[in-house]
């Protein structure tokens, strides 16, 4: 039994389905390297978020504890106790 050889035709549209295929499949590629680099920083974005609500959580926690109360005044209102003296250094 002999084989047909494909015609000029056939083989003509072999390498065009083929270019193709090699067309989609970087394009693909470069989509899935995209989506792999937003999912990394989606995932800093989650760790960040989530080291912030560990920190309101703990705010939250200890928002009757009168010395977490005292050194918020200090450090964030810039305020002292009466019997506290502040020394402000000058020398720099």
């Amino acid at each position: 039994m002999k084989l047909k050889r494909a015609g000029i035709g056939t083989k003509v549209l072999i390498l065009i389905l083929l270019a193709a295929c090699a067309t989609a499949l970087l394009s693909l590629q470069g989509q899935l390297r995209k989506a792999q680099e937003e999912r990394d920083a989606l995932g800093v974005r989650v760790q960040e978020q989530q080291e912030e609500n560990a920190a309101l959580a703990d705010s939250i926690a200890n928002s009757d504890d009168p010395d977490y109360l005292a050194n918020i005044a200090r450090v964030m209102l810039g305020l002292l106790a009466p019997d506290e003296i502040e020394f402000i250094d000058t020398s720099y």
